[in-house]
C-alpha cells in the first residue's frame, strides 16, 4: 500500500514528532478523553485528503527494530515464509467454502452476496476469528477504539491508533492509487452478526492481496498511520460526561454469526492437510487455540502463540519449565511447516506425544 506523510499540529511539532517516522516514535499520552477528541479534531482538520479510521490494542505491538507494527493476521510473525502464506490461503479458501455453505444450509439471510463476493467471505472469517486473513479490523468510532484499548486490559495504559484512508464510496471501496480496500461492516453484514454494529467495525487489506511480494512492509499499515497515543486504563479518562462501551456491547450475546463462525472453526481445524503432519498440525492448532484463549483473559488481542505463553509466564500461569516445552514444541512447528522434508517420523511422534501431554495438562484447572 501506499505510504503516507501525515499533517501534524504545531503542538506535535513541538514535542519533535517526525511525521515521516509516527511508527517510531513513542505514544502520546492523553489522560482524558475529551482532550484525545480534541487532537483528534485538529488532525482530521489538517489531513482532509483522508478519512480518518481507528484502532484501540491492549499492548504496541513492536518489530524487531522496536516499531510499531500493524500486519494483517495471515502476514504476521518474524518470517513468513511464501510455502506457508500458500498453506494458509489455502486454509482461507477452504474456510471460505464450508462459510457459504453453512449460511446457505442454515438459510441465513444475505446467503446469496456472500456466495458472490469473496471480500465478505474474509470480512466474517476475520472479524469472527475463525482462520487468519489478509484483513485488519478498524473502526471509524474513537471511542470504541478507546474501549477496546480498556477491554480486558490487565497493564496501567492501553493504545490508540489514528490512520488514515481514502474516502469510501461504497460499501466496499478499491482504491487503485492507494492499493486499499476497505470494507464497512456495517453495510455489508448479515442482520444476524450483531458484533459488526455495536463495534462500528471496517476492515482492511491491499487491493493485490498475495504471497510472493517483493517487501513484506508493503503490507503493513503502520504505512497509513498519522498519530499514536497512549490513555489510562482506568475510568477517570472518560470524565463524567462519557463511559467506555462495556464487554457484553462489544461482543453481544446471542450473535447468530458467531455461533455459526464457532461451529466451523471446529471444522477448520479438522481439515487442515492429510497425512502425519497433518495430524501433528491439528493438535498444534487446538495447543494453540487453548493458549490463545488463557491468554485472552489479560489481553483482547493475542497475535502469537509465543506471545501467549509470555503472558501466562507473566502472569504466572505457566511455570518456567512449561514455558521452555512449549517454546521447543513452537520451534518443531515451524520446521514441520517451513522444512517438512527433513521432519523424522520418529522425532514427529515425540513431538506429538508431547502436545498431547501439554495439553492433558493445560486443561487442569491448576495450568502450572
Amino acid at each position: 500500500m501506499r505510504k503516507i506523510e501525515p499533517t501534524l499540529t504545531k503542538k506535535l511539532f513541538n514535542l519533535d514528532y517526525d511525521p515521516k517516522k509516527i511508527f517510531a516514535i513513542e505514544p502520546l499520552l492523553v489522560n482524558k478523553y475529551t482532550k484525545l477528541v480534541e487532537h483528534t479534531a485538529k488532525l482530521a482538520y489538517l489531513n482532509k485528503d483522508y478519512l480518518l479510521f481507528f484502532r484501540g490494542q491492549c499492548q504496541d505491538f513492536k518489530s524487531k527494530t522496536g516499531t510499531s507494527t500493524f500486519y494483517p493476521s495471515i502476514y504476521r510473525g518474524e518470517y513468513v515464509s511464501s510455502k506457508e502464506l500458500s498453506h494458509l490461503f489455502d486454509l482461507l479458501n477452504r474456510a471460505c467454502k464450508k462459510l457459504v455453505h453453512i449460511f446457505k444450509l442454515n438459510r441465513m439471510e444475505g446467503r446469496g452476496e456472500l456466495r458472490r463476493k469473496k471480500y465478505i467471505q474474509w470480512s466474517m472469517l476475520q472479524h469472527y476469528e475463525v482462520c487468519k486473513t489478509p484483513l485488519l479490523d478498524f473502526t471509524h468510532s474513537l471511542r470504541v477504539a478507546c474501549s477496546f484499548a480498556q477491554c480486558r486490559n490487565y497493564d496501567k495504559y492501553g493504545y490508540v491508533y489514528i490512520f488514515g484512508f481514502p474516502y469510501i464510496t461504497n460499501r466496499i471501496s478499491i482504491n487503485s492509487e492507494h492499493d486499499i480496500v476497505n470494507i464497512r461492516l456495517l453495510s455489508i453484514s448479515p442482520p444476524d452478526a450483531l458484533r459488526p454494529y455495536f463495534q462500528e467495525g471496517y476492515l482492511a487489506g491491499t487491493t493485490d492481496i498475495t504471497f510472493d511480494y517483493d517487501q513484506k512492509i508493503e503490507l503493513d499499515f503502520r504505512n497509513r498511520l498519522i498519530m499514536k497515543f497512549k490513555i489510562p486504563n482506568n475510568n477517570s479518562f472518560w470524565g463524567k460526561e462519557f463511559h467506555r462501551i462495556p464487554d457484553k456491547l462489544l461482543f453481544p450475546r446471542g450473535d447468530k454469526i458467531l455461533k455459526l463462525c464457532k461451529s466451523l472453526e471446529t471444522d477448520i481445524k479438522k481439515d487442515l492437510q492429510p497425512g502425519q503432519l497433518g495430524v501433528f498440525l491439528e493438535e498444534w492448532s487446538d495447543l494453540e487455540a487453548i493458549l490463545k484463549k488463557r491468554a485472552t483473559d489479560f489481553h483482547i488481542r493475542v497475535y502469537s502463540f509465543r506471545q501467549s505463553i509470555i503472558i501466562l509466564l507473566k502472569k504466572e500461569l505457566i511455570n518456567r519449565k512449561t514455558y521452555i516445552l512449549l517454546d521447543e514444541l513452537r520451534k518443531f512447528r515451524n520446521s514441520v511447516v517451513h522444512e517438512p522434508k527433513k521432519i523424522d517420523r520418529e522425532d514427529l511422534d515425540e513431538y506429538l506425544k508431547k502436545i498431547n501431554e501439554v495439553k492433558k495438562f493445560l486443561r487442569n484447572k491448576d495450568i502450572k
